[in-house]
């Protein structure tokens, strides 16, 4: 079973965005999939039509009171299934650094998981957190998506050492560039430069389009409701680079 998180320590860069339309195009090329919902904010089980609860709450999960897979809902598409986000996740670091192995209970967590999936996805909170170390330990890969401006720089700059510093599993960290508009000179000077400046970053951009801001009103995946379209092939090339590396 492969784990891959997308994350930021910035929000409003797309994360959510991101995971829910990889975790379709995996779910859609055969592999089972999972998509775990960690943000309280909860907008990946919004997309997915899924009422945002977990009995039990976040302690319920990591103390392990409740099964994991008694969360796991469905979703209205085949091979992708949804563990849900719930208010009470915003508690997850209190209820983490109850347990023992406080770093590795997401991943003890997806273990018994793994006979049932080949392919899960994270959706992160925008945090360095607890929870945030449970994700590097957890993960295989570790997409990380940027906005082209200098603050983002900073933020993933923030991102990569953090990485580096922390015991255990060191997930790969692949970086892309999203909601870019290369009509701003900024967008485009940060776009030609990071590559040369900093690690690895995909070849593929996500621009900023109205289409993909419609995935709200029709709470479905890009590929899904317009699978001809050009956000829906960025989207499609960005998880042909995540699955070969």
């Amino acid at each position: 079973m492969r784990v891959i998180a997308s994350y930021n320590i910035k929000g409003g860069v797309g994360k959510t965005t991101t995971a829910v339309n990889l975790a379709y195009l995996a779910a859609r090329e055969g592999s089972r999939t999972l998509l775990w919902d960690l943000d309280p904010q909860a907008a990946a089980t919004f997309l997915f039509r899924v009422r945002p609860r977990v009995k039990g709450g976040s302690r319920g999960l990591v103390t392990r009171r409740r099964p994991v897979e008694d969360a796991v809902k469905a979703t209205d598409f085949d091979n992708l299934d949804l563990l849900p986000a719930d208010f009470s996740y915003r508690n997850m670091d209190l209820d983490l650094d109850d347990t023992k192995r406080r770093t590795r209970r997401l991943s003890q967590l997806l273990k018994e998981l793994a006979p049932d999936y080949d392919t899960v996805f994270l959706d992160c909170p925008p945090s360095v957190s607890l929870v945030s170390e449970n994700v590097l330990w957890a993960s295989d890969t570790l997409l990380v998506p940027l906005i082209p401006a200098t603050l983002s720089l900073r933020t993933y700059d923030q991102l990569t050492r953090f990485v580096a510093d922390a015991e255990g599993n060191r997930p790969d960290v692949v970086a892309f560039f999203s909601m870019a508009d290369r009509r701003k000179r900024l967008h485009r000077d940060v776009i030609e430069a990071i590559p040369r400046d900093r690690g690895r970053v995909a070849n593929t951009v996500v621009p900023s389009l109205s289409l993909i801001e419609q995935m709200a009103e029709r709470r479905a995946p890009v590929p899904a409701f317009a699978p001809t379209s050009r956000a829906a092939r960025c989207y499609e090339q960005l998880w042909a680079e995540v699955r070969e590396r």
